[in-house]
Parts: C-alpha cells; structure tokens; sequence
C-alpha cells in the first residue's frame, strides 16, 4: 500500500491544515525597527533597499600594473617589448589625471582607471619600472578592468522586503552605503510550563516529578528562530497561581506559548483557567502526536493583544506540535517568507502503524541508499513521551490520514528537522 495521498479527519476532529491556518492567522509581524546593520544580523527586512549609486562607483583596476592605452603597446610582447614614460601612480581608491598619449601610469588593484586609459598591464607582463617600464604584453580593451556598475547599477533592488540579513547580505548593504536598515524585530516569546509534577531542570525529582523538558525544549526552539525568550517556569496545576503566572507573562511577551494543562484531565489549569476567556478555543486536532490543542489572542495589561498557542504536556506532543504550528507562527511574526520547513520523500525501510483518521508525525531517521536516494526508517516507538527517541530523530514522516499501515517500499514526505545525509 502506498502512503502517498490524503485524508479526512477522524470524526469530532479538527484537520492539520485547518489548526494551522488559524495559527498563522493570529502570526501578525511586529512594527519595523531601524536597526545599525551588525545588530540587524539574523533579522528579517521590512523595505526594500536601492542602490543609490553604481558599484562599482567608477572603472577601476583589477590587477596591480600599469593602465595605458591600448593603441599605444599593440604589438608588445617578450620579443618586442615597448616602453613607455610612468607619469604617476594611483592607489586603490584613488584617481588620475586623463592618461596622455605615450603615457602610462602605475595602477593598484582598486584604482581607478584615469581617463584615457582603456587598458591594464598587469605588473607581471612587465619589469615593474617607476620612471619608464617596459612592456612585455599587448594590452587589450576593458580587459583587467571593473566596469562601473558592473556588480550592481544604480537604482537596483539589492535586497527585499522579507529577505533575512545574513553576513554575506549584510555586506553587500554596507557597500552600497548603508549604515542602517528597517526590519522587522525579533519577538518577545514567554514559555510556560504547567503541571504539579513538573519541577526546574537539575532539580532532585520525587517519585511522579519530570524535569521541565518541555520549557526547556521549546524555549531552545524559539531561540533557535533568533525570538527573545523568557522560560517563565513550571506553574502548578492550581489557577489562581495560573492567573498570577499569566499575567506576568502576558506583560512581558508578544507571544505566549504553554505547555500541559490542555486535554480533559481534572486538573488541566490551562483549558479551566482560558476557556472562559471567550478568545482562547480548545479543540482536537487530528494529528498523532499532540491531539489537543488551544489557541487564541488574550489582552495583556497594556492593552496589546498577545496571541497564545497551548500545547499539550507530553515531551514528544509539545515539540512536534511545536514543529508543526507554533514554529510556522513565529517565523511569519519574525517577517519570514517562507514560514513551513522543508519536506523531502524518503522510501520507507520497515514499518509501522498510523492512527485512522489522524495526521502522523512520526520520528525516523535518514540515510543514503546505493542509488543516491532518501530511505527513513522509524527510531523506536512512536509513544508521545520517548524523547530519547525525538532526540535522534533527523525528519518527522508524514503519513496521511487515510493510511492505517505504512509498509516497507512506500514513499512518504518527510519534514525535515536536522540535516539532510550527503
């Protein structure tokens, strides 16, 4: 049977797609700052940048040598050499007077080519004299010359309104003479955590107790997409410690993300303390792992409406569901383009059984078969608590709903979440 295909939710169920339009529907970009280019490394462009000017600004030397006319060593060469009168020298950066006839100046790499001169003699075709040098090569038009405007004219669009400003970008703002640059700033991102049993990292754990591997996990998720984030620690299932938690938080973040406290236990604090909020809606989602789900806008005590993404408790569940809505979310408030990780299909070594009516998302790993192509295998269970497991996961395979069994030799598209094998 082949995995390829689509599917219809489970019955009572919310679809994938549909979930994760609303996320993205509540992602809405910050406004843009004016940041100095080094501090805007990693962010996103809010405008398009111009060039100004042609770079580069005027025809220059590409070599170390001698500029001349070409007219005036045609026929140069080892056996026949022509010497010309040096009449000065121009450093990079530098310019000359017009070159006379029967003339040459000695030119750096960077200099620019003085008027007249429609050629360069590189330094290693002569015997590099100061006062006369002789010239042991023909020189030919525009040849070792850099055209003004050769890399970027002026007028040119450099960069784009969602372009990410990477060092190499970044570079090239700064030769066309910026000093600063509007983009879209990164967000503030609060991670909570809730749950009695839930206790800080390193902390010594009592019988039923975890460590907040979730905070710490989609905290570090957040991070990685260059957000500002605050862990704001495990709160405990009791929801007037809830609300005092929450409303630090929401004071302190433009995107709130929880984790735990959503399904239909007793002491779920987060789905009893938000659902009567009247903007925050809990719903089941047709995807394994991570079923439920809340999401929704709360008003922050300076009037800004802060959007909330609740996931669900389980180590595994609340890091592919953060894969799957929230990471989306927040590349598209960061002024992303492109906001989904990419997918790659990979054939199916093995086996393994998907929920009816659910969306999988289940951990494998990667590899290069003989033939040059992608094979996933699955990493032990698919439980939603095996974190050892996601941790050694490259690539979530996406198995659709409709499918019940996937087989050895099926194909399946897989997100990527590290790299892809060479």
């Amino acid at each position: 049977m082949s995995a390829a295909g689509g599917g219809l939710p489970g019955a009572g169920l919310l679809g994938v797609d549909e979930h994760l339009r609303e996320c993205l529907a509540l992602a809405v970009p910050l406004p843009p700052a004016d940041l100095p280019l080094l501090d805007a490394l990693g962010r996103v462009l809010a405008e398009d940048v111009v060039a100004p000017a042609p770079l580069p600004g005027a025809d220059n030397s590409g070599m170390d040598g001698y500029a001349v006319r070409c007219a005036d060593v045609a026929g140069a060469s080892e056996a026949t050499p022509v010497e010309l009168p040096v009449v000065g020298d121009v450093a990079a950066g530098e310019h000359a007077a017009p070159l006379a006839p029967g003339t040459a100046v000695r030119i750096m790499t960077g200099g620019v080519v003085p008027a007249g001169a429609d050629g360069v003699v590189p330094v290693e075709q002569t015997d590099g004299g100061t006062d006369v040098v002789r010239l042991r090569a023909e020189a030919v038009p525009g040849r070792f010359v850099r055209r003004a405007g050769s890399d970027v004219a002026a007028g040119e669009v450099v960069a784009r309104v969602g372009d990410p400003l990477d060092p190499r970008r970044l570079s090239l703002l700064t030769a066309v003479g910026r000093a600063s640059v509007r983009v879209r700033p990164a967000p503030r991102v609060v991670v909570m955590s809730t749950g009695d049993e839930v206790v800080a990292p390193g902390a010594p754990l009592r019988p039923g107790q975890v460590h907040d591997s979730n905070g710490v996990g989609v905290a570090a998720a957040a991070l990685e997409l260059g957000c500002r984030v605050t862990r704001a620690g495990a709160v405990p299932d009791d929801p007037d410690g809830f609300r005092a938690a929450l409303a630090d938080a929401l004071g302190a973040a433009d995107v709130l993300v929880t984790t735990g406290g959503v399904s239909a236990g007793a002491f779920d604090v987060v789905k009893a303390v938000l659902r009567d909020s009247g903007t925050v809606r809990f719903r089941r989602v047709a995807v394994q792992p991570g079923m439920p789900q809340g999401l929704g806008v709360l008003r922050g005590a300076d009037g800004r409406d802060v959007p909330v993404f609740c996931l669900p408790g389980n180590p595994v569940s609340a890091m592919v569901s953060f894969e799957v809505f929230v990471r989306p979310a927040l590349r598209t408030v960061l002024g992303e383009r492109d906001v989904l990780r990419p997918t790659v299909p990979a054939t199916v070594r093995g086996g393994w059984a998907s929920p009816e009516g659910k969306r999988q998302y289940a951990r494998v790993r990667l590899e290069r078969s003989a033939g040059g192509g992608l094979v996933c295998e699955a990493v032990g269970g698919q439980g939603s608590h095996l974190v050892a497991d996601l941790a050694t996961a490259d690539a979530l395979a996406v198995v659709p709903e409709a499918v019940t069994a996937v087989a050895e030799g099926d194909t399946l598209e897989c997100l990527l979440v590290g790299a892809v094998p060479r």
